[in-house]
């Protein structure tokens, strides 16, 4: 009977105190059909994880859906019949669909490292050949268990580092420099003027500045200078008053009336046109418009940020674009990255968008394939983030796959070189856990390393190695003591 065979093949401790010292203890799931294997690796493992251990492919799902452990062992091989059968590789890939942070370790014989290879381009932690060293074994094991834990930081201290800053997601240096300008700005009237090329996040961040404001409950209007016809926009921005011209048959109130007391964003405000160029610089001057047609002052309350994708001191130079708007503009500048600028962001991103449109379009977790990750960092990006993230809505729609493939985000294998993939793909990962585990202990390199698992030499090296500047998280710890002293006080 299945009742009976579930409780012969889905073993863990069982005594009384045994369960009660256990019930802390991380699970980990092993699954052989070698019942010798399990034997040793559960009384090898039991002093420090809660196991369970299952014989045959069919229950070990069952089993993975009730414990939820994060880390598995899985031997590729689960039909002694028949060695070919690659259920442990099936197994792998349904665990992964349904829980992506899981880290599955692959157990092969001696003999089969292509199909091991294989597994880690699924999505596997790693492999181990046959025959098992249990104290080599638990060192990977270890190692599985601390890099789950760290992945889990990170997402948490993601969560709680972006959301305010309206989803703004990142960990490099420049997108830290911009999450820090929002806050410094948010809290003025000034006007802003965000540069920088198409699909960067300009608007994104123009939404940040509005919602850390004091504004943030009223209006937040966008208008593209760029999308609107010239003849149409001075009405779309100053409204016009009925009869005004040909059409005008009601009042109408433009953008500027619409986000009073609130925010009006103008998108690539190098395409305005020079009599709506005078118009802006007058409203700025003195806080009043006219409608079209109209002869009344309208008072607005409203703060402006203007974005651009050109060079406007050089259409400045050019005369295309006024001299005295340009200044009245530019009281606060910021220049926005490409996402080729900051790699370190792609991976990040690339697993936000993923999340997001996994949800929305009601499909399983997606992942990225190591192979994958490489193709997004190699890639330059000429679109930015908003290339990334039509690419990542594609791919999650269109792909049957939950780990995705470089030719799902429609890259040619043959163009992409897989060793520097994964080196540029490690290399990413790996400066991102460093910098957030110094971030956390305040740039104090002894309890970085420990958290980390590393020593303080190996972690030195990975400072210098990526450039990191130690001060910047000293001087974060510093003014973190001030705040708390000042409380004190």
């Amino acid at each position: 009977m299945p009742a009976l065979r579930w409780k012969s093949n889905y073993r863990r401790c069982s005594s009384k105190q045994e369960r009660k010292e256990n019930h802390v203890k991380p699970k980990i799931l092993l699954v052989d059909d070698e019942e010798n294997i399990l034997k040793q690796m559960r009384w090898a493992l039991e002093p420090d994880y809660d196991v369970f251990t299952i014989s045959n492919e069919g229950e070990a799902m069952s089993a993975f859906e009730k414990e939820k452990p994060p880390v598995v062992t899985l031997d590729l091989s689960l039909n002694p019949l028949n060695p070919a059968d690659l259920g442990g590789m099936r197994l792998l890939e349904q665990i992964l669909s349904q829980e992506p942070s899981t880290r599955a370790i692959v157990i092969t014989g001696n003999d089969d490292e292509k199909n091991a290879l294989r597994a880690v381009r699924l999505g596997a932690f790693d492999y181990y050949a046959k025959p098992v060293r249990l104290d080599e074994l638990k060192v990977m094991i270890t190692r599985a268990f601390h890099i789950h834990q760290l992945h889990q930081k990170v997402q948490q201290n993601d969560h709680s580092f972006t959301d305010g800053f309206h989803r703004m997601v990142g960990t490099s240096k420049s997108i830290k420099d911009i999450f820090r300008f929002i806050e410094r700005v948010a809290a003025s009237e000034i006007s802003v003027l965000i540069c920088g090329e198409s699909g960067t996040g300009k608007e994104m961040v123009a939404h940040a500045i509005h919602l850390q404001s004091q504004r943030k409950n009223n209006p937040f209007v966008v208008v593209n200078c760029g999308a609107i016809p010239e003849n149409l926009l001075e009405s779309e921005l100053f409204g016009h008053e009925k009869g005004s011209f040909t059409g005008a048959h009601a009042q109408k109130r433009g953008k500027f009336e619409l986000a009073h007391t609130g925010t009006l964003f103008l998108d690539e405000i190098g395409e305005l046109a020079p009599p709506l160029q005078v118009k802006l610089l007058r409203f700025l001057q003195d806080r009043k418009i006219e409608r079209v047609g109209g002869t009344q002052p309208i008072d607005i309350d409203v703060r402006i940020i203007a974005a651009t994708n050109r060079d406007l001191k050089k259409d400045m130079e050019n005369h295309v674009f006024r001299e005295d708007l340009y200044y009245r503009l530019k009281v606060v500048p910021l220049e926005m990255p490409p996402l080729r600028d900051r790699k370190e962001d792609i991976i990040p991103l690339a697993q936000h968008f993923l999340k997001q449109f996994s949800r929305e379009h009601r499909k399983p977790p997606v992942t990225l394939s190591p192979e994958a990750e490489g193709a997004l960092l190699m890639h330059p990006w000429p679109g930015n983030v908003r290339e990334l993230e039509n690419l990542i809505s594609r791919s999650v729609v269109l792909s049957p796959r939950t780990v995705l493939k470089p030719s799902d985000l429609g890259f040619a294998l043959d163009q992409i070189p897989t060793d520097v993939n994964l080196k540029f793909a490690k290399k990413a990962i790996e400066m991102d856990f460093v910098k957030k585990a110094l971030s956390r202990n305040g740039g104090i390199v002894s309890r970085a390393a420990r958290e980390l698992g590393i020593s303080r030499v190996n972690l030195y090296e990975l400072i210098e190695k990526y450039n990191i500047r130690l001060q910047e998280f000293k001087m974060l710890r510093a003014g973190k003591n001030q705040i708390k002293t000042r409380e004190v006080s």
